[in-house]
């Protein structure tokens, strides 16, 4: 019995180990509009991430890199401290840093083709010294992306894009006296995206994502004291992580010389989940079923101050993927969210311009039902800083 008790809570653990979180913020404008109007504003190399379609309606040669730094305010309190004899985590997330760099370049007339490198998949997590640290201390789940893309202008009112990305993975468990478990992955998607410029004001882009699929293999160590000084067991576990297809559909319209208004409508697989397929000891472990597709729906405007800045606001919706808030993953603090951005950009010279951002985005409470780890997190929060320069050349 007390191996069952083991190894199931070694299942949920791992299993939401091996889960992580989609994010539009990548250190690009697009943290001060929410993300409102992502697959149709094309308006610096980063669209390469956002719509690969629209590299055509960027100058001959242009670079944009970002930086950014996320805050996360997430304190998980168990729903009794002395159950397992100690305390709660407090605040697992932190500051967890995040960077791009895309460069495209226009080849023919028609056709444009650009490289970008950044991380938007994963989540890190610490712990620390808590009750269940023999069960968890720390867990990451980091990917980034390698992508080439192309892209053709079939005529004045549509193009086409399409790119392979090229995505690293990494899983990695900490527990108490130093057992780290870890594994990486090299995987392949892809991404498509139109766009359509009905007139010099107004356009729309349309865009496919495919998942991601990482495959992990690890052998874990685990010893609970708690259970009347239980020994130690080595399981092997195999993971195949899918991270979930997507689409987004975005609308860019501008107003006038100085507004400009934009939005978003989406959808992640987040459903796909249930065919990750786990294994622990040579046996396959079922899928609870816990997750679900979920919704985007996203505003911004864009304002010109003066000829030199630009200034961005946009709020944004994403649906929760879990069926019930009351049966969440540890390691996966979250829910619906409501995102706020605020950012500007400065026009340094003709061929160059720089932009700060600061987003917030407000998450909806989630309770962990797991046996000897039943907590809640109480209105986690994430707050973006992010700066970003562009140039043509």
């Amino acid at each position: 019995m007390r191996k069952i008790i083991a190894l199931a809570i070694l299942f949920n653990t791992s299993s939401a180990c091996a889960s992580g979180l989609y994010l539009y913020e990548i250190g690009t404008d697009d943290i001060g509009l929410a993300g409102a109007g992502q697959a149709a504003r094309a308006q610096d190399a980063s669209t390469l991430f956002t719509n690969p379609a629209g590299m055509t309606m960027l100058p001959d040669k242009m670079l944009t890199v970002g930086a950014q730094v996320l805050y996360g305010d997430a304190p998980y309190r168990l729903d009794d401290d002395a159950q397992l004899s100690g305390n709660s985590p407090g605040n697992v997330i932190g500051w967890f840093p995040g960077g791009s760099a895309f460069y495209t370049q226009r080849i023919s007339p028609t056709v444009s083709a650009g490289l970008g490198f950044y991380g938007n998949y994963g989540l890190g997590l610490h712990f620390g010294d808590w009750a269940g640290e023999n069960l968890i201390k720390d867990s990451t789940l980091l990917a980034v992306t390698l992508m080439p893309a192309l892209a053709w202008q079939l005529n004045d009112a549509f193009s086409l894009g399409a790119g392979v990305g090229i995505n690293y993975g990494l899983l990695k468990i900490k527990r108490a006296r130093g057992d780290e478990l870890s594994d990486h992955d090299w995987a392949l998607n892809g991404k498509v995206g139109a766009l359509w410029q009905f007139n010099p004001q107004t356009r729309a882009g349309l865009t496919y994502t495919s998942r991601t699929n990482y495959h992990f293999n690890v052998n874990n160590t685990v010893r609970l004291d708690q259970l009347n000084n239980s020994p130690s067991w080595t399981l092997p576990i195999a993971a195949t992580v899918n991270t979930p297809q997507q689409i987004m559909l975005s609308l860019f319209h501008q107003l006038n010389e100085r507004w400009a208004v934009m939005g978003d409508a989406g959808w992640q697989d987040w459903s796909d989940y249930g065919n990750s397929e786990i294994t622990v000891a040579g046996n396959q472990v079922g899928d609870n079923g816990r997750l679900r597709d979920t919704w985007h729906l996203a505003l911004g405007t864009q304002f010109k101050l003066t000829s030199d800045w630009t200034l961005n606001t946009g709020v944004a919706f994403d649906s929760s993927f879990y069926r019930s808030q009351q049966d969440t993953s540890l390691t996966m603090p979250s829910g619906d969210t409501w995102r706020w951005g605020v950012g500007a950009r400065y026009q340094l010279d003709p061929a160059s311009s720089i932009g700060g951002a600061f987003e917030y985005a407000h998450i909806a409470s989630s309770h962990v039902s797991s046996p000897l780890i039943k907590g809640r997190y109480d209105n986690p929060s994430l707050y973006f800083f992010g700066i970003n320069y562009s140039r043509t050349f």
